[in-house]
């Protein structure tokens, strides 16, 4: 397992509210980074994995169970904000409208929002769902970190292609767009992704110079 840097300040992160509609929103201030992917690809996993809070965002068995926007604030500061997954059939066409309403709104008006992590399968990246969310975000002109999710399932040379892969089409959407390797279970880039959620959220760098942990060549990080 690859060592991992306490997270410092994102570890002080806190739930501050559920908005099921734009109008309940928090003020728009500060810095705010959102986390997105389709049902089931390990949003909620990532999100505790990389604060170091195992319980902050509730994470369910049951696809497409995540239906608000969910904000987490350090202090009264910046914060990360958990949307709604994507994709996922089996919800009600209504329920789905209602999403995309809320989900639309809030990507592209909200002044806060520095960038988007998205979350995807390794092993199956870049689905309809995943392009249709990018080609949005581009639009939008928000700047998308992506994490290749459950890299432990794949072999280092599947890991390696599966990244290249994804770099080639990321590239040729947006130069704002990135990508990284990313295991919530054995800790693969979690430094990394950490050091871009710092980034867009304005925290200092903390991480111990001394023990790089995973953001050497095998996380995948590109910047």
């Amino acid at each position: 397992m690859r060592s991992i840097s306490t997270p410092d300040e994102l570890q002080r992160l806190h739930f501050e509210l559920s908005a099921a509609e734009l109008r309940q929103l928090p003020s728009d201030r500060g810095r705010e980074v959102a986390f997105a992917g389709r049902s089931n690809a390990g949003k909620s996993s990532a999100l505790n994995a990389i604060t170091g809070r195992k319980g902050l965002a509730r994470t369910s068995k049951t696809p497409g169970r995540t239906r608000l926007l969910n904000f987490f604030r350090l202090d009264a500061g910046p914060a990360l904000v958990d949307l709604p997954g994507y994709g996922y059939a089996k919800v009600a066409a209504e329920v789905r409208a209602g999403w995309d309403e809320l989900l639309g709104g809030y990507l592209k008006k909200r002044r806060s929002l520095y960038g988007v992590i998205v979350i995807m399968d390794c092993r199956h990246p870049l689905t309809p769902y995943d392009r249709m969310f990018l080609d949005f975000c581009r639009a939008a002109r928000r700047p998308v970190h992506v994490l290749l999710s459950k890299s432990d399932k794949l072999t280092h040379s599947e890991r390696l292609k599966t990244l290249r892969t994804v770099e080639r089409a990321l590239a040729a959407q947006s130069a704002d767009f990135s990508v990284q390797l990313f295991s919530a279970q054995n800790g693969e880039g979690i430094d990394a992704a950490r050091a871009v959620i710092r980034d867009w959220l304005g925290l200092a760098a903390t991480m111990d110079k001394k023990s790089p942990g995973n953001k050497g060549k095998d996380s995948g990080a590109h910047e």
